[in-house]
């Protein structure tokens, strides 16, 4: 850029000229009204026309020192006023063009002058009097400029005219945005605290649920956008990765008890700014203002939300802050599904409850932690499912609008109670409430493939995959429920698949072993459940080793592997499978109906797979095993 001192007073550019000494910008002559920031990025682009002008360079410029100052939003608001002041057209532009995540540059010829004011002619004392040729040239001149004048001004007409015509016809070809699918980018914690980053992640995640109850959108799960948290790929890629039409990226900033939070919606394929917005509130709003984020962004897109959608999506209710922030933590602390994170949460959760006895989520948190203890075998369900029931009843009782309670009651009814109607209408509402909330799509697959549905399940399994696309725990999902179905071929393919996208997630190991056992390829099964066994520090998939040594006629380790679960059961609750796998694949019948029998009084979590599991067909011709079955009041 030119020094201040010996850059052109007039930059001019198409029928533009922009005075930087008094800044103002003209047009054919008349002013056109742009001021303060949007006309200093103006002065920035003419200044380096053709070259990228960063938006770091922008905010130096501008901003100079100030942290606090919400700048992306602020930028995305000049260059949308100072194109429009243009006539500039984001997707054909002739001034301005747009690299993503880079920056801008203006891309027209920009021509540096001074301004050229003619005297006005006199008569008078002093006047010299100029004879009739020189008059006439002198009107000859001035005619040919304004012909000359009234030529390029014609010139700039038929091109603007030209230029409409184009921008017309292409939108006349080109059919209107249509935004169905949204990822909501992890916000970016302006903070400069590291330990606020679980806030920033917190926003991100109820704009998602907030987003996610509007039935006519498909809103990623969080946790598929996390993975993009702190990475700069381009947003058409991250979109082709989500299959996604539009993405949300914002901001968050706190300072005490306020926050401020910028939003910024743009087409994903083509990388187009449609909307931007900044909100400061006080904490206590979060709720209200988590819904009006949702509501502004569902009316750019021109998405259709019906009235019930509308009284769903935030609260008006407000909220204790420090309430707010022990629900947040445990929320996050809770995603690393080990028992010493289940039992923090639970901690987190309970001090959100104490400063806040009326926030249904931190009951709707609790609920989620006890099922895990449970599910995982970290403590006994007898213990954990009904304390689990408690708080998720309790977080209806404050709201019957929480499709993450409804989800609760929905596992529960399903892997403790086996109340195969309850579960069914609990599924069933948590989607009716929030239709793009993964878990309930998950546990409603568990369900129907509980009691034999298998295109229901495989409906509800995809779902859940379309929500979160890059969590292997989806993709391991499908290929369970396909191995579930008998279909072992579709299985294998879809976790093989699994591993490669995610080499070290044991679940997929596992399930890939259990399906290999299925189609009789034993020797592939050992390989598959040893890597399991391996990838869960030698504690998990004992079982699944033992029966697949067991079927391979390795009975020797197949009994050594039995003794080792044995070892590791005592003082512990685990999975009755682990040795009832072991049992079974030994030809240990009565044995085997033993431990299966305990593992119904207990209501161990394999119990629900009663009616469908290759696992157990040699126990189904056995009254005793009947007898269970019978007990567990399946639906014909």
């Amino acid at each position: 850029m030119e020094d201040s001192n010996s850059r052109p007073r007039l930059l001019r550019f198409s029928v533009f000229e922009a005075d930087l000494r008094t800044g103002e910008l003209r047009k054919q002559g008349l002013k056109v009204k742009l001021h303060g920031q949007p006309f200093q990025v103006l002065t920035m682009l003419l200044e380096s026309p053709g070259e990228l002008v960063t938006r770091e360079e922008i905010r130096e410029k501008l901003w100079p020192g100030d942290t606090f100052i919400d700048f992306e939003h602020s930028v995305n608001s000049s260059i949308k006023r100072l194109r429009e002041a243009l006539g500039d057209d984001p997707a054909a532009p002739r001034f301005i063009e747009t690299l993503p995540r880079h920056g801008y540059r203006f891309i027209a010829p920009v021509e540096g002058g001074t301004r050229r004011d003619l005297p006005l002619p006199t008569t008078g004392p002093g006047t010299i009097r100029e004879s009739p040729l020189r008059k006439l040239w002198v009107v000859a001149v001035a005619g040919g400029l304004v012909i000359a004048v009234v030529a390029v001004l014609f010139a700039f007409n038929v091109a603007g005219l030209r230029d409409r015509v184009l921008r017309a016809e292409r939108a006349a070809h080109e059919p209107p945005l249509q935004i169905q699918s949204i990822a909501v980018l992890p916000f970016e914690n302006l903070s400069h605290d590291p330990a606020q980053d679980y806030f920033a992640d917190g926003m991100t995640e109820e704009l998602i649920t907030n987003l996610g109850k509007i039935g006519a959108l498909r809103v990623i799960s969080r946790t598929s956008v996390m993975q993009y948290k702190g990475t700069r790929k381009p947003l058409p890629q991250i979109a082709h990765e989500l299959n996604v039409d539009a993405i949300v990226e914002g901001t968050v900033q706190r300072s005490q008890n306020r926050m401020r939070i910028t939003a910024n919606l743009l087409h994903a394929p083509s990388d187009r700014h449609l909307w931007a917005e900044r909100y400061e509130r006080d904490l206590r709003d979060v709720l209200a203002l988590q819904g009006e984020v949702a509501r502004a962004i569902a009316s750019e897109i021109e998405i259709k939300v019906k009235p019930n959608e509308q009284l769903r999506i935030g609260g008006s209710r407000p909220v204790s802050p420090e309430a707010y922030e022990a629900y947040l933590k445990g929320n996050t602390i809770l995603d690393n599904w080990t028992e010493e994170s289940c039992q923090s949460a639970i901690k987190y959760f309970e001090r959100a409850i104490e400063r806040d006895p009326g926030f249904a989520p931190a009951f709707a948190g609790l609920a989620d932690a006890y099922i895990f203890l449970g599910r995982f075998h970290y403590r006994p369900a007898n213990e954990t499912f009904l304390e689990a029931k408690q708080a998720a009843l309790k977080a209806l009782a404050l709201d019957a609008n929480s499709a993450e309670a409804n989800t609760s009651l929905c596992s529960i009814a399903t892997f403790y109670d086996w109340d195969w109607r309850a579960a069914q209408t609990a599924c069933s509402r948590a989607i009716e409430i929030n239709p793009s909330y993964g878990p309930a799509h998950h546990i409603y697959s568990h369900y129907f493939i509980s009691i034999g549905r298998f295109p229901e399940s495989l409906q509800e399994s995809q779902r859940y995959l379309e929500l979160d696309p890059l969590s292997p725990a989806a993709k391991t999902h499908l290929g369970m429920h396909y191995k579930m179905a008998r279909q072992y071929d579709l299985a294998i393919e879809v976790l093989r698949g699994t591993i490669e996208f995610a080499p070290n997630f044991p679940d997929a190991y596992g399930e890939l072993a259990s399906s290999y056992i299925g189609k009789g390829v034993y020797q592939e099964a050992a390989i598959a459940a040893q890597k399991a066994v391996t990838l869960t520090g030698g504690k998990g998939y004992l079982g699944l080793l033992g029966e697949a040594y067991a079927m391979d006629g390795r009975r020797t380790e197949a009994t050594k592997v039995l003794e080792e679960i044995r070892g590791v059961s005592r003082g512990r609750s685990v999975p009755a499978l682990n040795e009832l796998q072991v049992l079974i694949a030994l030809g240990e019948r009565d044995r085997a109906i033993a431990r299966l029998q305990w593992a119904f009084e207990e209501h161990d979590q394999l119990i629900p797979y009663l009616k469908v599991w290759c696992l157990l067909d040699p126990l189904r011709s056995d009254l005793r095993f009947q007898d269970i079955v019978h007990r567990m009041n399946f639906p014909p």
